[in-house]
């Protein structure tokens, strides 16, 4: 009987030895936590030499972050795309360009910063800029971590962090898991940054550089941290009339065309208090320009008690100006900004007004470096600055109105050429078209810097019988003797804020939205609505003696 009973009782203790190394083995399996370290090479995703980078704690995989000699070096494209904007690489004559509101700073491949270090690298067709400088004119912070692999954080959030204090050494780990991979360690009373919560884990940033998970009951106590920024921003400081702008553009593309200047201010009958004459026309690529300034007018003008915009423009005589080859060389911007204030100082000039059509996307950037670049010009001598641009439109997105309306004294809205010459039929500026040139100007331009620019003309279209359609620009004297003497018939329309008007004739119709005292009212209703800086009349010579009563800003 003994004999029978113990092989039972070793099999029972066998049994419960496996169950129990079983049990055990599924215990350490879940509830034991794993002690190995993680690959940061592989959880990061980088090679040898290469740099983990993170922007406002969020893992950048698409930007190539280089490290030389401990110092971070970000591409220009980045940094000008989410950081600043007015940092401007000049590729033909690789030279970095940035403009502060009194100076324009240089530097190229080989310049240093105080370190002893290239405020730049120029490689293989790209450019990384230091984060040094980068931070000496953007509010930014910045950590580089070198060991055991590269890994860099950029900031330029500065809203308050969430602490939290670790109650003893405790690993932080790549998920959110007791057997995920050891990242590192936070000490006992060391920092940890929260940056999510969960129920049991925390998400966060370490002392060391490191993005990962801590358990909730490791950490002894959270606060809030607040950051402090001691960058100062440059302050642009402008030039502006002590009265609302009421301008009247004057085109003179002669020498002699000069001579009608006393002729036609008088029609304005003291309404206008600026004067921009057209006169200073580029000419190549090499920033010459062709001038008809005229002392005797300028002179004239003062005595007036009127200011004199020199209007320079890229069409008049600009056959052959190719603006993104103007103005993407910082030699040939120099040379034309140092023409231009030597033309205002030999003159008496008040101010310069941008009037540069047609330039195409790829051209805008440069244009916007060249208005920041004549900005700081006309500011040192005194000047105002004001910039001509199209209603808002995805097309000209690159004219960067939020720029000029930092670095500019006024932004020019040109409230016209709805439907232009070579195009469908239809009004100059319908009232909605002005207002939502405007509205969207004022989503990027303070008020009282814009001013917007009426027409004091209007298209007669014909259309013949083969569909083809051409157009004719009247001034307001002509357009009203145009109705008169074919006794058309004018319809208002409501909705346009406009008298529509047609003809039939044998060739075919002829139509005509006209502007007059009642559209341009309407116009100037929607200047004084949205509280504008002012008005702007295109052009003198098109306009009537009594639209003046209507156009003005008193």
């Amino acid at each position: 009987m003994k004999r029978t009973v113990i092989p039972v009782v070793i099999v029972v203790f066998l049994l419960l030895l496996i169950t129990g190394g079983f049990l055990a083995a599924v215990y350490i399996d879940r509830y034991i936590p794993t002690k190995e370290e993680a690959d940061v090479s592989e959880v990061l995703g980088i090679s040898d030499g290469e740099t983990a980078f993170y922007y406002n704690n969020e893992r950048i995989n698409d930007v190539e972050v280089t490290v030389r000699d401990g110092q971070a070096y970000l591409p220009i494209s980045w940094v000008i795309q989410n950081l600043n904007e007015k940092f401007y690489w000049d590729d033909t004559e690789k030279l970095l360009v940035y403009t502060l509101p009194d100076t324009v700073v240089y530097a190229d491949k080989r310049t240093e910063g105080s370190s002893g270090k290239p405020l730049l690298l120029a490689e293989n067709g790209a450019v990384w800029l230091s984060v040094g400088l980068v931070a000496s004119y953007t509010d930014i912070r910045s950590e580089l971590f070198m060991s055991p692999v590269n890994r860099f954080f950029l900031y330029d959030d500065w809203d308050t962090e969430t602490a939290g204090i670790a109650a003893k050494e405790a690993p932080v780990r790549v998920q959110e898991d007791i057997k995920s991979p050891i990242l590192t360690t936070v000490a006992a009373g060391g920092e940890f940054t929260v940056l999510e919560t969960g129920e049991e884990w925390s998400r966060g940033r370490t002392a060391d550089g490191y993005i990962g998970w801590l358990q909730n009951k490791h950490v002894q106590e959270t606060f809030a941290k607040e950051l402090v920024s001691t960058y100062t921003a440059p302050s642009y400081i402008g030039i502006s009339l002590a009265e609302p702008v009421c301008l009247a553009w004057h085109q003179t593309l002669r020498e002699e065309d000069n001579d009608g200047f006393e002729r036609l201010i008088a029609r304005t009958q003291g309404a206008v208090n600026v004067i921009a004459p057209t006169w200073l026309m580029l000419t190549d690529n090499n920033g010459a320009f062709e001038s008809f300034v005229s002392q005797t007018y300028v002179d004239m003008a003062h005595e007036m008690g009127l200011q004199v915009w020199a209007v320079l423009d890229n069409f008049n005589k600009g056959d052959q100006v190719d603006s993104a080859v103007l103005f993407s060389r910082t030699s040939v911007r120099k040379t034309l900004i140092d023409g231009l204030m030597e033309e205002a100082r030999t003159y008496s000039l008040d101010g310069i007004n941008l009037d540069i059509e047609g330039i195409s996307p790829e051209a805008q950037p440069h244009y916007v470096q060249f208005i920041r670049e004549l900005s700081v010009a006309c500011h040192n001598q005194g000047l105002i600055l004001s910039v001509d641009n199209y209603v808002p439109s995805e097309y000209t997105r690159g004219y960067n109105r939020a720029e000029q309306g930092r670095v500019a004294d006024y932004v020019i809205i040109m409230g016209y050429d709805e439907h232009y010459a070579g195009g469908d039929p239809g009004p100059t500026a319908s009232l909605p078209f002005v207002e939502s040139g405007i509205q969207n100007t004022l989503a990027e331009v303070p008020a009282e810097k814009v001013i917007n620019a009426v027409p004091f003309y209007t298209r007669r279209w014909e259309e013949t019988a083969d569909g083809t359609v051409s157009s004719t620009a009247l001034g307001l004297e002509a357009a009203r003797k145009w109705v008169d003497e074919n006794q058309v018939s004018l319809y208002w329309q409501d909705e346009l804020g406009l008298n529509y008007g047609e003809l039939m004739t044998d060739g075919g119709v002829q139509t005509i939205w006209m502007e007059d005292e009642r559209s341009l009212e309407l116009k100037m209703n929607l200047i004084r609505k949205y509280n504008l800086a002012g008005v702007a009349g295109w052009k003198l010579g098109l306009d009537t003696e009594d639209i003046w009563d209507i156009v003005n800003m008193r």
